[in-house]
């Protein structure tokens, strides 16, 4: 009886395992962001995530959008996001297979009907080429001058053609300014320029232009550097900022936070300074 009693009472590892929204709420709870910042970070609005982390795939519009939606969830929160999807699709009964394309047979291909030669317009062209051969021939020789102008045409127009080479070396001679180093290195002054570094590990990172439009979203590895530039303004969501070094306009902003901790940051043209 003990036996029975305790193979009743025993869980899978299945069992065990948290649903697909319970992980993602888990997740984010760890990396101490809230649901409007996931919200705004991954563009999905906010009933549609708390949805979500209740299991509740209703409001997603589909399966399609909800696998969707749980990867970009995963991103933000630094979950694998094909675990969750194979999760979600085991739960359904496994993801529908594609259907396969229906076959070509070779009575549906459309053949070209073979051309045939043009009988008349052969006629006409032949037609023109002797009434034009007739018409030059008579015009040629009722008047001579004409020869004799043509050929002092001819030879008054060899000179002008032997001046042509000589332009063309100074043209060739000519080198193009190259763009100096410093040119090139330098940062621009009428922009803000954004330069973050991974380098005491990982950290997820979110950057806006001044009109809101997400320039990059992720996870930074460590030893990866990312550049963003705009006119007026970029805003920055760094989800472990203490591991983040941070240059604003080629200056280094330091002491951001410490390690673990999310940082919303804005900069301008004038900055450095405190976001």
């Amino acid at each position: 009886m003990s036996i029975g009693n305790d193979l009743e009472d025993g869980n899978s590892p299945e069992e065990d395992r948290p649903s697909v929204g319970r992980a993602l709420q888990q997740a984010r709870i760890a990396a101490g962001l809230t649901v409007d910042e996931v919200s705004s970070v991954t563009r999905v609005r906010v009933p549609i995530v708390q949805g979500i982390e209740q299991d509740d795939f209703s409001r997603c519009g589909g399966d399609v959008y909800a696998r969707g939606h749980i990867r970009v969830l995963a991103r933000a929160v630094r979950l694998d996001p094909e675990t969750l999807i194979n999760q979600f699709d085991a739960e359904r009964g496994g993801r529908p297979e594609p259907t396969p394309a229906a076959p070509l047979f070779d009575a549906e291909r459309i053949r070209p009907e073979p051309r045939r030669p043009n009988w008349t317009a052969a006629m006409v062209a032949a037609i023109v080429a002797v009434v034009g051969f007739v018409g030059f021939t008579l015009f040629s020789g009722g008047d001579k001058n004409d020869g004799s102008s043509v050929a002092e045409e001819t030879r008054s127009a060899k000179p002008t053609a032997s001046t042509s080479p000589s332009a063309s070396p100074s043209k060739s001679g000519e080198r193009k300014p190259e763009p100096s180093e410093s040119a090139i290195a330098g940062v621009p002054a009428d922009k803000v320029t954004v330069k973050l570094t991974a380098e005491d590990g990982q950290s997820w990172i979110s950057a806006q232009d001044h009109n809101g439009r997400l320039m990059e979203e992720g996870v930074l590895r460590k030893g990866q550097s990312k550049t963003f530039s705009d006119s007026k303004r970029i805003d920055l969501v760094l989800g472990n900022a203490g591991a983040i070094k941070l240059f604003v306009n080629g200056k280094e902003v330091k002491n951001l936070s410490d390690s673990g901790s999310v940082q919303r940051l804005s900069y301008t043209k004038g900055d450095p300074e405190a976001g």
